[in-house]
């Protein structure tokens, strides 16, 4: 018992391990009610649905926050609300990209929830990887928040100038190399990720996967290259993995619970994309300050924070208010044109 207790008061990352214990066993026990209770049977998830499911997040993550405030200080707790809202805020532009991969293979919204359910997974293992070596390059040699700042800058002056070829799905490069080198089969099964099928030459069987697999794949791929640009920002704020860490996880949780209501309005936020340059551009420029120490005062970030991006959603909201909504004007192929290019894999 002995050994127990001095193992949960061990330190992990400069946080006792049973900080993370408690932050995990909230995780498991949210996502374990989320698709053992609420979503049991598969079902379409409607706006209304996802904005209720969204407000659960919401009050989980602000529980939660509240008690880093109570046991760790106030600095604690304003780092993590910060953090928070800025990885809701860039992870938008995600959320909109996974909406468009959707669209783009066809994937019935009945089983959209599986993808993104099963997608947060990812999350948790690629945002602790990614985290872990940021912290450690951070504490091995701290002017690398320069090369964050200056790539977080680069990022935001990118934003203001639309590429249209970043949309242009069919000839992602992550798509075409799933075409090449695995079996899919050219339709959907049911909410299987993957199926036995005979080989069209050997007649053996031999796994396929389906249509969902490959937006389960697009959507993990895009979110670690969404995370490049996420987790250095929160960099700026504070470089507590523990905080870093559980903000961007709840973020994330949150935002994939309101994808169904982003999604059907999302050509209404046209100019969002603005707002989140700014914030980029601003939270790089914070970065970069940290090395020379120059440290921006955490509720001013998170003043700013907020108010751009209620700007950049305001201003949306009028300039569009006449617009027709993005799913009539949004292509997607077929699902047999998902059948692989490469002869040998058919």
């Amino acid at each position: 018992m002995e050994n127990f207790a001095s193992f949960l008061y061990t330190p992990f990352l400069n946080t006792p391990a049973w900080f993370w214990l408690a932050f995990l066993a909230v995780v498991a026990v949210i996502l374990i009610f989320d698709l053992g209770f609420l979503h049991k049977e598969q079902k379409e998830i409607s706006a209304k649905e996802s904005f209720v499911l969204y407000g659960m997040y919401v009050l989980v993550a602000c529980a939660f926050g509240g008690w880093v405030w109570l046991v760790r200080g106030s600095q604690s707790g304003l780092e993590f609300f910060t953090g928070y809202i800025i990885e809701q805020s860039l992870a938008m532009d995600n959320i909109f990209v996974i909406a468009s991969i959707f669209a783009f293979l066809g994937v019935p919204r009945i089983y959209q929830y599986r993808v993104l359910f099963w997608g947060i997974i990812g999350v948790l293992v690629f945002r602790a990887i990614l985290i872990g070596m940021g912290v450690a390059l951070v504490h091995a040699f701290e002017p690398i928040l320069f090369v964050f700042g200056a790539f977080l800058i680069f990022t935001g002056l990118r934003m203001f100038k639309k590429v249209e070829d970043d949309d242009d799905i069919e000839n992602n490069k992550i798509l075409k190399f799933l075409r090449k080198r695995f079996r899919i089969t050219p339709q959907f099964h049911g909410n299987k990720f993957v199926v036995e099928k005979p080989h069209p030459t050997s007649g053996k069987l031999v796994l396929w996967l389906t249509p969902l697999a490959v937006a389960l794949i697009m959507v993990e791929i895009v979110d670690v290259i969404f995370a490049v640009d996420s987790v250095p920002a929160i960099f700026a704020i504070t470089q507590d993995p523990f905080i870093v860490y559980t903000s961007n996880v709840f973020a994330v949780l949150g935002l994939r619970a309101l994808f169904f209501a982003l999604s059907a309005a999302m050509a209404r936020f046209r100019y969002l994309q603005t707002a989140l340059a700014i914030v980029l551009i601003y939270v790089g420029i914070k970065i970069s300050l940290v090395p020379v120490g120059i440290h921006i005062d955490t509720v001013l970030s998170l003043a700013i924070t907020v108010g751009t991006l209620a700007a950049g959603i305001a201003y949306s909201l009028w300039k569009t208010r006449n617009d027709p909504p993005l799913d009539q004007q949004v292509d997607h192929v077929e699902p047999e044109d998902l059948r692989s290019e490469n002869p040998s894999n058919p």
